[in-house]
């Protein structure tokens, strides 16, 4: 899979259902050859006029299944980064 086909996929909490976005980044250790994060950018503020308000930074390890269309994570508490 490439990170392109991932940035195609919206991500989505199990714990509360909630849409989070779609992959906007991803976080690789150079040296491992590893992934090690998904970077979500969040909604935007006043209509997207003002950047992003938060992004989710959500660790390979929360991921729970990578399907055809979603990405399904388990967020245990606030992965909320400003």
């Amino acid at each position: 899979m490439r990170i392109y086909d991932l940035k195609q996929k919206e991500v989505i909490n199990v714990k509360d259902c909630k849409r989070l976005g779609y992959v906007g980044d991803v976080d690789f250790d150079m040296e491992k050859g590893c992934v090690l994060a998904l970077i979500v950018p969040g909604p935007g503020c006043i209509c997207g006029f003002l950047g992003r308000e938060k992004e989710y930074i959500i660790p390979f390890c929360d991921i729970c299944q990578v399907g055809n269309d979603v990405i399904l994570v388990e967020l245990k508490n606030k992965e909320e980064k400003k």
